[in-house]
């Protein structure tokens, strides 16, 4: 029998857009293995120290190893153009880490927590798990809507006690943050007696200026309220598990008095030990200039699929994600909007959060077909 006379073209297929993971390219590039390669054996020389709950000269590790936190400070100095004091920074296993940390020593049993909506879906979990009740405020172009929280801080008459927000490059929208919001959101904070927990995952992975540093640099020594978390975890590779709470040392204090510290030391010393050169011999910089130009690429390429689709996605200036409304009557893909709001809960279910970071470029393309044909 003949050929065909025309073979059918090949239907596109649905991409996973869902997982907020870095593509393995990424975690496998010859440069990181490389001076990943260096680090570890350095720390390897380093055993009696990192293997250990503390030495003479520094005594127990309570907070993190101080060499690490100065190398630390020293290489977020670089990156945010302020002073970072070692004594602010306090190290986790991550940002979901020095989230439930902090929510568990700045919070008690039956507080009110306010979120954005939609937020960061998983933070929920954790301020549940910690026993605390929940209430959200809407986000604007520009970040939180304050005047909306300041109704409810009104409203509830100092039951409020922690507010969350993705201040930078927020999950799932993409928005950062303004700098008067984030004074006002201080001079708010000191006001009605509540802490600000900034969730700062994507501070440093920005493929364009933001013109704003972390949450930190906006608060009163005189009276703190800031606590900002950053971690490698989509810098390098979320198995790092290295993170850090950069807050006032009065606020750090109660995170390393929380029981399973307490018990057993800081859980990161050796994870942390083992990382130390890689910052503190420039590896790290290089690596974040390669992880920002890649997945810049990605974003940029997704906005402009989307739009050539007729669609109208937000575009991010960095992060993992692109929020973008669904077509009525039109396909979705990747994580719906469902369940990133509390009331109602499926108020962004016509939402789609796409991440650009797991997939490859030809993966994205044909994932943005799937949606037109």
């Amino acid at each position: 029998m003949g050929e065909p006379a025309a073979k059918k073209a090949k239907t596109a297929e649905a991409q996973d857009f869902i997982k907020g993971w870095p593509n393995p390219a990424l975690l496998t590039y010859p440069q990181l293995k490389a001076d990943l390669d260096a680090s570890f054996k350095a720390g390897l020389e380093r055993t009696g120290e990192i293997l250990n709950y503390g030495c003479k000269e520094h005594g127990a590790y309570m907070a993190g190893h101080p060499e690490f936190r100065k190398v630390l400070a020293e290489a977020l100095a670089k990156e945010y153009g302020k002073p970072v004091d070692w004594q602010t920074l306090f190290i986790t296993g991550g940002c979901s880490s020095g989230t439930d940390i902090c929510a568990r020593m700045h919070t008690k049993y039956g507080d009110l927590a306010v979120t954005e909506a939609p937020t960061y879906y998983l933070g929920h979990n954790m301020f549940r798990d910690r026993g605390l009740e929940l209430m959200e405020v809407p986000i604007e172009p520009d970040g939180m809507d304050l005047v909306a929280l300041e109704k409810v801080l009104k409203e509830q008459e100092g039951k409020v006690k922690l507010v969350y927000t993705v201040a930078v490059h927020h999950n799932p929208t993409g928005v950062t943050m303004s700098n008067e919001k984030r004074k006002t959101l201080v001079e708010l904070a000191k006001q009605y007696k509540f802490m600000i927990l900034a969730d700062e995952a994507y501070q440093l992975l920005n493929f364009e200026p933001t013109g704003v540093v972390p949450l930190f640099y906006h608060d009163d020594p005189a009276d703190p309220r800031v606590l900002s978390c950053g971690t490698f975890s989509k810098l390098i590779g979320p198995g790092v598990k290295v993170g850090w709470v950069q807050a006032a040392p009065s606020l750090i204090k109660p995170l390393q008095d929380i029981g399973f510290i307490d018990s057993g030391n800081n859980p990161v010393i050796f994870a942390s030990g083992m990382i130390q050169h890689f910052i503190s011999s420039g590896g790290f910089a290089r690596h974040l200039e390669h992880v920002k130009k890649e997945l810049g690429k990605k974003c940029k390429l997704l906005v402009s699929e989307l739009e050539k689709a007729g669609y109208a996605p937000y575009h991010p200036k960095g992060g993992y994600f692109v929020w973008c409304k669904v077509k009525e009557g039109g396909k979705r893909t990747g994580r719906t909007g469902k369940g990133m709001s509390l009331n109602p809960p499926d108020a962004f279910e016509g939402y789609m959060r796409l991440c650009f970071a797991w997939l490859t470029e030809e993966q994205i393309i044909e994932g943005v077909q799937f949606l037109k044909d």
